[in-house]
């Protein structure tokens, strides 16, 4: 099996750690990750449907999902400076503009290429914020599973 995409899209808030792991809580207390559930369709949201948490902690879930990740955001550890193993970084604003046409694109500009995916390998994560009017209105935060 190859590497699965995954992505999610939240409101914005300055503290993109702390929605990263307001995300990564959320999918897991709804067992939205491999193997709780098989792989859902992508984009998920609050009310995604969710069999609700079939381990005890994100430790178990990822030694349960084996080499396979679970093929969620919860594979998503942290963020940093940069996209990496586990890790969710942000896109580089070059990579934003060649794709995007602008460093601050708008969730339809996102959801509707995927080109900036290409870049990234398996295990590393991204994230863009995305605006609205200007303003920054919501963060996309994005994957490859490992296998």
């Amino acid at each position: 099996m190859g590497a699965e995409p995954y992505w999610y899209v939240v409101d914005y808030q300055e503290d993109i750690e702390a929605a990263l792991q307001a995300l990564r809580r959320r999918e897991f207390e709804a067992g939205r990750y491999y193997p709780a559930t098989m792989f859902p369709e992508y984009p998920i949201g609050p009310n995604s449907p969710s069999p609700g948490a079939q381990h005890s902690s994100y430790e178990e879930a990822m030694e349960a999902s084996e080499e396979e990740g679970t093929h969620s955001i919860i594979d998503l550890m942290s963020t940093g400076p940069e996209p990496d193993f586990c890790t969710a970084g942000p896109v580089p604003e070059a990579t934003l503009v060649r794709v995007f046409g602008t460093a601050q694109p708008t969730r339809e500009m996102v959801e509707g290429n995927w080109e900036f995916f290409n870049d990234y390998d398996r295990g590393h994560g991204v994230y863009i914020v995305l605006y609205k009017d200007g303003a920054p209105s919501e963060i996309f935060f994005g994957g490859f599973s490992f296998d």
